[in-house]
């Protein structure tokens, strides 16, 4: 029901209200290099490591890089990233207009202190996502002012115009680039329902264009499969010379099995950071209905699916209340003891880049049933030895999967132990960070030997100006 004018200006004056007990954490200094240890500028735009894979992989890179010997300062928007001792921290805040509890909120006057307050607002009054491009700029300012501090900047999928601008100024540059948002941006609109959505997603997915600009002309882009590095060049352009893998890792000393916390009977585990069709949930849902009318599941969700959203709505249109249980807000130990109480973990993406829920189930030993979408196969290794694979976005092959492991008590010892075994060899953070650091002395090298890449000014400026 829609709100009334008097609601919503309730709501305004609550949000002006909570601005002003909100403060911005203080600047916390990196650990210096040890001898022959890099200066890294590490960017994140959104850097929470409850809000999605990007802060996960900062907190446990940055610091394995630090163990490594090397010094790193992250420069973070709001939700703010949880890092470790010896990691570095700079606030660069923006309107945080997409904060829990007031999302798409009309911030106080008072509140905007630059013309990029003033874009980041009016970008999204028109449905778009202004972050990666104000944050960019933000940030850009900031190290102009830092430029003998640093060796070189990180970029962790921002993709901003300004990263354009930093290249101008001088900086070697390296960018992490997941897998191509393009992909996120099809399926959403996709399985869009009305003329009405569609036009909101392809709004709302504005700062592509942008993003795909801002890829072609850096100079070197890591990925973190060869499923996302094909994809990345197909869809964004970016030549594959210019661009590495390097696979995530996990903390396989946090998520290890567990043989202290029985298996629950029936309990099955995803977890889903965003309530978006790409995860997969409504598929996973529907599975879980078929196999409730054959045998008791209950289905552990990691996240936090938008009331009255999809997902939400397909839970109570399948009858499912009783048998989902929605968790967030947890800390890894905890999540790795739900990992052990499950008999199955499911990854039911319709699409992944790499995908850590997948490492993190496998590393607890947990027996696991993915799909085969984008990176899934790359990562799970072979079918019926580390993992069952499955066709994405088909509830029956998933029931089918799903039943089958149930079933299996020897298939579901030598999934488990397969698993683990494959995340030992391939998927830690240490070796993540080992790669990473290879990939920044290859920047260097070629910023020693070639001088800066240039960007035009004019074509600089066109970009901070063009709207999303």
């Amino acid at each position: 029901m829609p709100k009334s004018p008097k609601q919503r200006l309730a709501e305004i004056r609550e949000s002006w209200e909570r601005s002003t007990t909100i403060a911005v954490p203080p600047r916390v200094p990196a650990a210096p290099p040890e001898p022959g240890g890099l200066r890294i500028a590490y960017l994140v735009y959104r850097g929470n490591p409850r809000c999605g894979g990007q802060g996960v992989y900062t907190r446990h890179l940055a610091r394995e890089l630090v163990n490594l010997g090397h010094s790193v300062e992250v420069f973070a928007g709001q939700p703010w990233p949880v890092l470790d001792d010896g990691t570095g921290f700079t606030p660069v805040p923006g309107l945080d207009l997409y904060r829990d509890p007031d999302p798409f909120r009309v911030p106080h006057p008072r509140e905007f202190k630059d013309r990029d307050d003033l874009l980041e607002f009016a970008v999204m009054c028109t449905a778009g996502f202004p972050e990666p491009r104000t944050f960019s700029l933000r940030v850009r300012r900031m190290l102009a002012e830092r430029r003998g501090e640093f060796d070189l900047v990180h970029d962790n999928q921002c993709l901003g115009s300004g990263l354009l601008g930093m290249i101008e100024d001088g900086w070697p540059l390296l960018t992490t680039l997941h897998h191509p948002i393009t992909v996120d941006r099809e399926l959403a609109l996709s399985h869009a329902e009305n003329a009405y959505r569609r036009l909101t997603q392809r709004r709302w997915f504005g700062f592509l264009g942008m993003q795909i600009r801002v890829a072609q002309q850096l100079p070197r882009v890591v990925t973190v499969s060869e499923s996302s590095k094909k994809d990345i060049n197909a869809q964004m352009k970016v030549p594959l010379d210019r661009m590495s893998v390097v696979p995530v890792g996990v903390d396989h000393t946090v998520f290890r099995p567990r043989p202290e916390r029985p298996r629950i009977p029936g309990r099955l585990m995803v977890t889903s950071s965003s309530d978006v069709p790409m995860k997969g949930l409504v598929p996973l849902l529907e599975a879980v209905a078929k196999l409730r009318t054959e045998r008791d599941i209950e289905l552990v969700v990691i996240g936090r699916p938008t009331e009255g959203g999809r997902v939400d709505r397909t839970i109570e249109r399948l009858g499912l209340r009783s048998a989902v249980r929605c968790v967030s807000g947890i800390t890894d130990d905890e999540l790795a003891c739900l990992y052990a109480e499950s008999e199955v973990a499911v990854v039911p993406s319709l699409y992944e880049g790499f995908s850590l829920p997948a490492i993190e189930a496998m590393a607890c030993g947990v027996p696991l049933v993915a799909t085969t979408g984008g990176a899934l196969p790359e990562v799970v290794g072979t079918d019926g030895d580390t993992g069952v694979l499955v066709a994405p976005d088909d509830p029956e092959a998933l029931a089918g999967a799903i039943r089958r492991v149930l079933d299996d008590p020897d298939l579901a010892a030598r999934l488990g132990a397969g698993g683990r075994d494959r995340v030992l060899g391939r998927f830690t953070w240490q070796a993540t960070a080992k790669g990473t650091a290879d990939e920044y002395r290859h920047v260097l090298e070629a910023h020693r030997a070639q001088g800066p890449v240039a960007t035009p000014v004019r074509a600089a400026r066109a970009e901070v100006a063009e709207p999303c």
